[in-house]
């Protein structure tokens, strides 16, 4: 494997020179087609995932620093969502950051207080860990681009935000780049590494580039199983080695469909990723999926035989529906969706989205 090592004592400013300061990212979430499930080492995946870049869906992140009044080697560090003190959420981070003072060691020197807020309601069936982490991972680069200087350019900049974000969140290194992305070493895409993801917007056929994700709110419930227990449970699953397998089959597959605007095959392995995902976790005796989920399914699935229109579903690992369409189809989608998707919904609710153009720096 690749090696890449970001350790760099000399990331250290003289005490004097260290001012108060904040930099404040948006960053995007994002919906894998090739589905990353199942991790070893620290935060590597067993196979590569390609994933949609989401707009609308995204944390606002602000991180404001200031030197410590008493020098020590703990991360000194206040978190606030919406607002509100989240120790949970600070907990994770002070974790996250203790992690990485060997790459920032000016971290040690440092007293932060981060304030973060998403677009989307907690709980919605989107991936908040990866514009959260990759929110944060973005935050720290450029905190050291202030500092210190020193990237090349902004190919540097990201590989090194998708890197750490890679180790706070897996599927938090694909939201450091527009329209699309790869993580995971792949032979179908040049450059691609399993730490870190790439941008690939540059092979993406204009038939995607204008996808719309609607994201249908079937449950607001906390998942029955977070995402580190659920890549966990891929250890002990008889069918975890053909799924890895089937995965990279479908990364040669999906890639070849997006170079060549080939919608069908595109969604043939992406709705076969969905149910496949959620059939390791069955098989781990976790049933994620609700009745109105198999129901909205069937209904795509008919709608799509009635009227031909490239119409397709994914879920990440939890309940709730990603529909996937391109936006010439958009208005007659949206009646089909108000009038028999929305009521399967909660309140009604699904949230309409569309493919990015990565994060921003505020």
């Amino acid at each position: 494997m690749e090696e890449l090592n970001y350790n760099n004592p000399s990331l250290i400013i003289e005490s004097a020179n260290l001012k108060p300061g904040k930099v404040v990212w948006r960053s995007p979430s994002n919906i894998a087609i090739v589905k990353y499930w199942g991790k070893h080492g620290v935060q590597l995946p067993r196979n590569p995932s390609v994933s949609f870049t989401l707009a609308s869906s995204i944390t606002d992140t602000l991180i404001e620093y200031q030197p410590k009044e008493t020098p020590s080697n703990e991360v000194e560090l206040e978190l606030y969502f919406h607002s509100e003190r989240k120790e949970d959420f600070e907990t994770k981070v002070k974790k996250y950051f203790a992690s990485l003072i060997d790459i920032f060691p000016f971290i040690k020197q440092m007293s932060f207080v981060i304030r973060t807020g998403n677009s989307f309601p907690h709980s919605a069936g989107i991936a908040s860990s990866a514009s959260a982490m990759s929110a944060l991972a973005l935050g720290l680069c450029s905190i050291e681009d202030e500092l210190f200087g020193g990237f090349e350019n902004d190919a540097a900049f990201d590989k090194k935000a998708s890197y750490l974000a890679r180790l706070g969140s897996g599927s938090a290194c694909r939201s450091i780049f527009p329209t699309m992305s790869v993580w995971g070493k792949t032979s179908h895409v040049e450059g691609s590494s399993d730490l870190y993801g790439i941008g690939i917007g540059d092979m993406v056929h204009e038939n995607f580039k204008d996808f719309h994700d609607d994201i249908l709110i079937v449950s607001g419930e906390e998942k029955s199983v977070s995402s580190t227990a659920g890549h966990a449970l891929m250890e002990g699953n008889p069918f975890a080695e053909p799924r890895y397998n089937q995965a990279r089959t479908n990364m040669g597959k999906v890639i070849a469909a997006i170079k060549a605007g080939d919608l069908e095959t595109f969604g043939k392995i992406t709705e076969e990723e969905a149910l496949s995902l959620h059939a390791m976790m069955m098989n781990s005796n976790y049933l994620l999926m609700r009745p109105n989920s198999l129901k909205i399914i069937e209904l795509v699935r008919e709608y799509r035989r009635e009227t031909n229109h490239p119409i397709y579903f994914t879920l990440d690992a939890g309940p709730n529906i990603h529909l996937l369409y391109p936006e010439n189809i958009m208005p007659e989608v949206r009646v089909f969706v108000d009038e028999q998707l929305a009521p399967l919904c909660v309140d009604n609710y699904f949230i309409g989205d569309w493919v990015g153009e990565g994060p921003e720096q505020q």
